[in-house]
C-alpha cells in the first residue's frame, strides 16, 4: 500500500447543522455512515468528514486547545475556465466567501479562492497542464 495517499479529510467546524446546511447547498449529499455528531461526503476515492471544532481537538487528544483554520487549501480542479467561474458562482450564492475571485494566475492557469463558513479555503482552478480524467480525477502527468 502506498503510503502517499489521503483517505479522510475531517474539518472541525464550529455549527454542525451550518455546515451541513451549506455544503448541501453546494450539492454535496451526505453518505448514510453520517451520525448526529459527524457528517460524511463520498469523494472520489476519499471522503470529507465534518466534526465539531472541539470535540476534533479532543479527538486528537488535545482538549482545550484552538484549531486555526486556513493553513491548507482544499482544492478543485476543472476543465475549462467556464467550469471554475460556475462553480464558484455556485460557492459563493450558497453562502461562501469570496477570498479571490477567478483570475488568470502566473503559472498559466485561472484560479479563485473562497471560505466556507468556518473559514476553511478552497481553490477552483483550471490548469492547462494537468489534464483531468472524464470523472474529473486528477493524476499528475508524466
Amino acid at each position: 500500500m502506498t503510503p502517499q495517499r489521503v483517505t479522510l479529510i475531517t474539518l472541525g467546524v464550529a455549527d454542525l447543522a451550518t455546515s451541513r446546511a451549506f455544503y448541501g447547498r453546494l450539492g454535496w449529499v451526505e453518505h448514510g455512515q453520517s451520525q448526529s455528531g459527524v457528517a460524511f461526503y463520498q469523494m472520489q476515492g476519499a471522503v470529507l468528514g465534518l466534526f465539531d471544532v472541539n470535540e476534533l481537538a479532543a479527538d486528537q487528544g488535545r482538549p482545550g486547545v484552538t484549531l486555526g483554520v486556513g493553513a491548507v487549501t482544499l482544492a478543485q480542479n476543472y476543465a475549462t475556465e467556464a467550469e471554475v467561474d460556475a462553480a464558484f458562482a455556485a460557492a459563493l450564492e450558497a453562502g461562501g466567501q469570496a477570498l479571490r475571485m477567478p483570475e488568470k494566475v502566473f503559472w498559466g492557469g485561472y484560479s479563485g479562492y473562497w471560505a466556507d463558513p468556518d473559514g476553511h479555503v478552497w481553490e477552483l482552478a483550471m490548469n492547462p497542464f494537468w489534464p483531468l480524467a472524464d470523472d474529473g480525477s486528477l493524476t499528475l502527468p508524466g
